[in-house]
Formats: structure tokens, C-alpha cells, sequence
């Protein structure tokens, strides 16, 4: 390379001579040199294969305002993406903050040439950039081109114009005499700076942080149908949240009243399965149907292992002491942080998370405040059901007696008969009392700080403390309910909260087979549907046209097809999920299944990135081609509002189950789309929007405009 180098060094010194390099001012127009502009990559390995990713503008500028600070000798680190990711300048690297990453390689990046497999540009090395910089420069100032380098790889660069410029293969040529590069093979294109190539710069993020969430896993270590970590998932949650902050509290962040939301992932996965526990299983694992059982062992086991003293107690602490230890990292890393923090968690995640929270600890101080209010009330309701109680078993005239030994309903249920015997009550009345009460105890009403004696819960483990009072309580599909119901909680007392978190969100996909719900367990005797998600852009879907009033079927439920009254833009959607289908099983029917079922697993991607295909630009289009509808006017279906329903105070006094709307193509058969209605939260809008929605609430922040249906 150096040699090639040389030989326009040559060219230009037949040439009158140069005092210094021409300024761009200085050449003709014809003849101006303007340097490059750099722009700052990381290379992404997935699957063995290398991807170049750009930074975002900020990083980039940030990057490259230190690497001009002329303090290359030091180890200057660079916080990017966020403050997730420090670039160590020096060394050319990108260390992950937060959890465990291979790190990656950083480059700053000026000329880049088309791969082979992807037709995406791949960035030369910073050295050899340099080399084609100054053989541009010079073919530039002197209008001299047809200039031939050679890469460190002996492969042919070929400026032939600033238009054209290419890169051959190395297709050697063997002879006694050994072998020597040609420009023969097939050309491969070469870009000079970042704006002549394909490819899309990420937006960045706000500097302001205004709320913490941290995200815990479910089963396994793969969190969606793509078998992606909980740290892609999570990423992209936040992309999402991003696009809907800027669709949704435009308002909030032209004033600056908001910045953005940080989502955190908690992995305890791993350190369950580094216990010597998969050696352990390896052992007495079956050889046959070999990939199901080590599916198996690394997924669905987890659920026995929470369920298992020994590991239960590993994963609450893991759980507990991760969260404390990101919370403690992220205060380091954001001093100037005064948000809240709220908690996520998906699937077997939300049941780890429900039994920490409900062996927080709150301050003596607030306990008491609690108790001093409700002490009264609650005392007098008590009293009233004994006396009700005693009233249904002709037994109204020890009344008085109950009231003297202030025994409520609670109290009455922990009685025995010795109790009873002490109290003064004869034989004939305490053995009615006590077939009532062993009649009854199955209906009776659980506190849930008592759930985990032994009695009703069959794993006892002491709950670590967590640093700080979650904001809320996200639960994605969740089994919340059905492990409560499984350890014998028949109910859950109306006015119990969770000691340390005000809010609790149980959200769930109609199909997710894993999910139950959680109201029920309060309100029992009353049969209600949960609250409907929104969609994030006002839309209805089609299974909605009969309203949420109606009660049997479930407005939740499936449908064969769209209502009379279905709006034009499901339609558009469901149309567009068709036309996907159809194209793919075209073009190959083999190959193409397996693409079909990635184009129903894969979300539609945030609001902001424009339509992809044909299909997609119809239904924006038809979206668009919709009878203006006045902004105060309510769509049919929301007119009627749903009678207020008091599921205590496990949210505050305001409701805890919210289902997602299915896609209209999902609707056709909720089996098919099972699996992908439990792993669909990550790259969820109604999801995302919803958690911030409830987030800035609570700090006095609204949407620009409140969707249709909403609370």
C-alpha cells in the first residue's frame, strides 16, 4: 500500500511544487478538496457474522470532539448510547455499564465498501482510510485519477472519479514466479463519507432521565419468539418508548418538561444455571428427543426451581441484590437524578417481583399513618360482620359477648374451641361457630402479607430489602393469579397494598396462555371484563364492534370476522398481514413459512420510521382516506361508560387488569398466535404507552391528546 502511495507522491512532484496542502478556498472550483467528514461506528457480532452499527449523531460528535482533545495518551472514556455503553477511546472499545456484553470494536470511520453478503458497507480500517484520504486528496487537486492502491488485505482499490471508485477481489494469478493481484473479479463499490452510503444514523436520545425502570426476565434465557436476549428485548422497549414520547408528549418535551424514560434489564438467569445445577441435570437427562430436553431443562424448569426452597432463596436474592446494584451504578453514573423507579416483569419475572414487593418492609412511621386511619373504620366493619354472622346462626344474644372481647370477622376465623370455651359460650353455640367456621374458611378473605406462612405457601425464603420505593408495578403476562390460586389464596383482601409500591398493572395479551388476571381474586361475586389497552393510534380493532358492555361473549374474546361496525383501518391492517402472508408463500413456499411466521411474530416497528412496503403504504393510505372526525367527538364504542368497579386498593382505588387488543390477523385462530401473544410485550406501542403514560402521571404529565377509550 505504501508503495502505491509513493507513486502518486511522485506524480505530484513533476508537478509545480506545493508550499502546503491547498486549502479549499485556494483551488478552483472545479478542483476542491473538502475533507472528509468522520462519522464514529461499533461492529456488532451476532451468529459469528460482523455488522458495522453507526453511533448516534450525539455519540459521534461527542466521540470525535475527544479524539481532537489531543489527549491520545490518555484513556479517555466516552459515555454513549444513553450512558448504557463507555467508549474506551484508546483502546477502540464499547464496554456494556450496565450488565455482562462482549465488547466491541470501535472505529472512527471515513471510507467504507460493499460486502458481499448483505450489500452493506463495511468501513476500512482507520489506517488505510487515511492512505485513500490522501491519494483522494491528491487525485482531487492535481485532476489526476485512474489511481491504484493496494489494501493491507492485497486487494485493488481503484479511484477512476470521485463518482466511481472500486474495490476487485484479490484473484491471484499463479505462476513459477508466485502469485500477484489483479483487478480481475467481480467490482465492489467504495463510498467516501457516511452521507453516500445506505445507511440509517439512530436518533439520539434526550440527556434527561425522568423515571428508572428496571425489566425482569421470565423462563429461559431467551425472552421472545426470536430466542433474543433480555437485553435486546429490553432495547427494544426503550426504542419504542422513545418513538411514542415523541408521538404522544410532543407538548411535554417542546417545553422541556420531560426528557425520557430508562429501561434497565435484570438477568438472573444466569446465575441460577452457575450453581452446578445443569451438570447436575445432565446427568439424569434422557438421551432421546435430545433438543426438547435441554429445551426443557433450560426453560420450563425454572418455573420447579422457584417453586424449590434451595432455589428459590438464589433467585430472590439474585433478583433483589441486581436491582439494588443497577439502582446504586445508575445514582453513580446520574447524579443529578431525582426521578422515581418503577419495576417491570415478564411472565415467571412479575411473580418473582409480587412476592419481593410483598415482603417489603415499609417504615414504622408510614405504617402507623396507615393504620391510624383505617384502624377505626376497619374495627367497626368488623364488628358489624361478626354481629351479621352470629345474626345468621340464630345466635344474636352473644353478640355482646364478641363486642366485649373486640373480636372481628378476621379474629373469629383464628378461633378454636378452647377459645370459645373461655369466652363463656356454650357447647351447643360453639359447635354451630365452629361448623361455620371450617365451612367457610375456604371463602375466607386472605391478607396477603400473610400468603407465604407455611400453611399457604409450600417455599419459605427470607426476601431481601430493596434500596428504594417502586413508583409502580408492571406485570406483563403475567401468573400472578394462578400461583396464588395454586398455593391456596382463594381471595385477596380489598384493602391490601403493597407495603412499599402504590401502583400494580397487570397487562396481558387475550391469547397469552400464561397469563391470569388478578381482579377476580378481589372483587369475586362480581363477574366484569379488564380494562381495554387503547391502540396507540386511536384505532379500533375488529373484535370490538360490539363494545365492551356486552356480556357473553368476552369483548377480549375471539372473532371469525369483522363486525358491521369495524373501523376502515383494521381492515387496512388486517389486509396488510395478508398480503405479507401471500407474497411470501409465492415467492417460495418452503422457505417462506418460516418468513410468514416471522412476519406475524414481528411488531410493527415504531410510529416514526416510514412504511416498508407496498402493503404498509396502502393502509397508511386508507388510514388517511377516513371521514375527519371531529376531535371532541367519541367513537361509538367508548360513548357508553363503564360502570365504576372497586377493586380496592392494590392500584390505588383505580383498576389493575389491562388486556392488548389483538391484530385483526391474529383473530382468525388464537392457538396459532399463542406463543407469540406471551412474547409480544417488548415491541408492544399500546404497552409501552401505557407504562408511560401511568409514569408521568404520576409526576403531572399527560398525552397531548387522550386515546379513545382510555381511563
Amino acid at each position: 500500500a505504501g508503495a502505491s502511495i509513493m507513486s502518486a507522491r511522485e506524480q505530484q512532484q513533476a508537478q509545480p511544487p506545493l508550499a502546503a496542502p491547498p486549502e479549499a478556498g485556494e483551488l478552483d472550483a472545479g478542483n476542491r478538496y473538502e475533507a472528509v467528514v468522520p462519522h464514529w461506528f461499533y461492529c456488532k457480532v451476532t451468529d459469528s457474522r460482523e455488522r458495522w452499527v453507526p453511533f448516534s449523531t450525539q455519540d459521534s460528535e461527542r466521540l470525535e470532539e475527544a479524539h481532537g482533545s489531543g489527549r491520545d495518551n490518555e484513556d479517555l472514556v466516552v459515555p454513549t448510547s444513553g450512558g448504557r455503553y463507555d467508549v474506551h477511546l484508546k483502546k477502540r472499545q464499547r464496554v456494556a455499564v450496565y450488565w455482562e456484553e462482549e465488547v466491541s470494536e470501535v472505529r472512527r470511520c471515513t471510507w467504507f465498501y460493499k460486502g458481499d453478503k448483505d450489500n452493506k458497507y463495511i468501513p476500512y480500517s482507520e489506517t488505510f482510510s487515511k492512505e485513500l484520504e490522501e491519494a483522494y486528496m491528491i487525485a482531487v487537486t492535481l485532476d489526476e485519477w485512474k489511481k491504484k492502491l493496494e489494501s493491507p488485505s492485497r486487494e485493488i482499490i481503484i479511484l477512476h472519479n470521485p463518482k466511481l471508485m472500486v474495490h476487485y477481489h484479490p484473484v491471484a494469478t499463479s505462476d513459477d514466479w508466485g502469485s500477484t493481484p489483479t483487478e480481475q473479479g467481480r467490482p465492489r463499490t467504495v463510498k467516501r463519507g457516511v452521507e453516500n452510503i445506505a445507511v440509517e444514523i439512530p436518533n439520539g436520545e434526550p440527556l434527561q432521565i425522568d423515571h428508572l425502570v428496571f425489566v425482569v426476565h421470565g423462563i429461559g434465557p431467551a425472552c421472545d419468539i426470536r430466542f433474543r436476549s433480555i437485553v435486546q428485548c429490553v432495547n427494544d422497549f426503550r426504542n419504542v418508548s422513545l418513538s411514542m414520547l415523541q408521538a404522544h408528549f410532543k407538548k411535554a418535551q417542546e417545553q422541556q418538561q420531560i426528557g425520557r424514560v430508562e429501561f434497565l434489564p435484570v438477568n438472573w438467569h444466569s446465575s441460577l444455571h452457575s450453581t452446578g445445577v445443569d451438570v447436575d441435570l445432565e446427568r439424569i437427562t434422557l438421551p432421546s428427543i435430545n433438543r426438547l430436553r435441554h429445551f426443557i431443562n433450560d426453560t420450563i424448569l425454572d418455573v420447579f426451581f422457584y417453586n424449590s426452597s434451595t432455589y428459590c432463596q438464589t433467585i430472590v436474592d439474585t433478583v433483589a441484590s441486581e436491582m439494588n446494584r443497577l439502582y446504586q451504578l445508575f445514582l453513580t453514573r446520574n447524579p443529578l437524578f431525582k426521578g422515581g423507579v418503577s419495576i417491570a416483569g415478564h411472565s415467571l419475572g412479575s411473580l418473582i417481583l409480587f412476592d419481593l414487593l410483598t415482603n417489603q418492609k415499609a417504615a414504622p412511621e408510614e405504617d402507623e399513618n396507615k393504620e391510624e386511619g383505617s384502624r377505626t373504620t376497619s374495627s367497626n366493619r368488623g364488628i358489624e360482620e361478626v354481629r351479621e354472622i352470629l345474626k345468621k346462626l340464630e345466635l344474636s344474644e352473644y353478640c355482646e359477648v364478641f363486642e366485649k372481647e373486640k373480636m372481628d370477622r378476621q379474629a373469629l376465623f383464628l378461633c378454636t374451641e378452647k377459645n370459645l370455651k373461655e369466652m363463656g359460650i356454650p357447647l351447643g353455640p360453639r359447635m354451630k361457630i365452629l361448623h361455620y367456621i371450617s365451612s367457610k374458611e375456604e371463602m375466607q378473605v386472605c391478607l396477603l402479607h400473610d400468603l407465604y406462612s407455611p400453611r399457604s405457601h409450600p417455599v419459605s425464603a427470607n426476601y431481601p430489602q430493596l434500596n428504594y420505593k417502586p413508583t409502580i408495578f408492571f406485570a406483563f403476562g403475567s401468573p400472578i393469579g394462578m400461583f396464588l390460586t395454586v398455593r391456596g389464596v382463594k381471595r385477596i383482601n380489598p384493602n391490601y397494598s403493597l407495603p412499599t409500591c402504590k401502583g400494580f398493572f397487570n397487562i396481558f395479551h387475550p391469547f397469552d396462555p400464561v397469563a391470569y388476571r388478578i381482579e377476580p381474586m378481589i372483587v369475586p361475586d362480581l363477574e366484569f371484563e379488564p380494562m381495554l389497552l387503547p391502540h396507540h393510534k386511536g384505532r379500533k380493532r375488529m373484535h370490538l364492534g360490539k363494545g365492551m358492555g356486552s356480556p357473553s361473549p368476552p369483548a377480549w374474546g375471539s372473532c371469525c370476522g369483522p363486525q358491521p361496525d369495524t373501523d376502515p383501518s383494521c381492515l387496512s391492517e388486517l389486509k396488510e398481514g395478508l398480503t405479507r402472508m401471500s407474497v411470501d408463500l409465492k415467492n417460495n413456499l418452503l422457505g417462506s413459512l418460516r418468513v410468514a411466521w416471522q412476519s406475524f411474530t414481528r411488531a410493527p416497528l415504531p410510529a416514526v420510521e416510514a412504511a416498508s412496503t407496498d402493503a404498509e403504504a396502502e393502509a397508511e393510505a386508507s388510514v388517511e382516506k377516513q371521514p375527519d372526525t371531529k376531535p371532541d367527538e367519541t367513537p361509538p364504542a367508548v360513548k357508553e361508560e363503564a360502570p365504576l368497579i372497586n377493586v380496592g386498593r392494590l392500584n390505588g382505588g383505580n383498576r389493575i387488569d389491562y388486556v392488548l387488543q389483538e391484530k385483526p390477523i391474529e383473530s382468525f385462530n388464537e392457538y396459532l398466535f399463542a406463543l407469540q401473544g406471551h412474547l409480544c410485550y417488548w415491541e408492544s406501542e399500546d404497552t409501552v404507552l401505557l407504562v408511560l403514560k401511568e409514569i408521568y402521571q404520576t409526576q403531572g404529565i399527560t398525552l397531548d391528546q387522550p386515546l379513545p377509550g382510555s381511563q
